[in-house]
């Protein structure tokens, strides 16, 4: 149960980050689910594709399903997630500075940048 809500919660900041800063939510889930849930980067990859199927489209998540590189239940509860912060992450970048929302996306790229150079496995 726990990690169907960390599931949950990672498809919601993914959706409110999209929301917010207008990038895809891969940015966030496909390093969530290498590190957090111990999942391979193409397994990551291809669980966050699944994710993002109306928007991204079906083709690309259909080869990495056909590897048995998708994880349909995680896929599905981070849609779920990602959908209703899409709302919130919206609202909140149309009541923010354009400055200020500028300076919160460079951080957000270098931090995960920065994991993802220095402190991957």
């Amino acid at each position: 149960m726990a990690q169907v809500l960390l599931i949950l919660v990672v498809g919601l900041a993914a959706g409110v980050l999209s929301g917010l800063l207008g990038i895809g939510g891969g940015i966030l889930v496909v390093p969530a689910l290498v590190f957090l849930f111990g999942m391979t980067q193409q397994q990551a990859q291809g669980t966050t594709l699944a994710m993002m199927i109306p928007p991204i489209g079906i083709l690309a998540a259909l080869t990495y399903y056909r590897q048995g590189l998708v994880d349909i239940k995680t896929a599905g509860l981070l849609c779920a997630g990602f959908f209703v912060g899409g709302l919130f992450g919206a609202r909140l970048a149309t009541y923010i500075s354009n400055q200020l929302l500028e300076k919160v996306f460079g951080l957000f790229l270098l931090l995960v940048s920065l994991r993802m150079l220095f402190f991957s496995k």
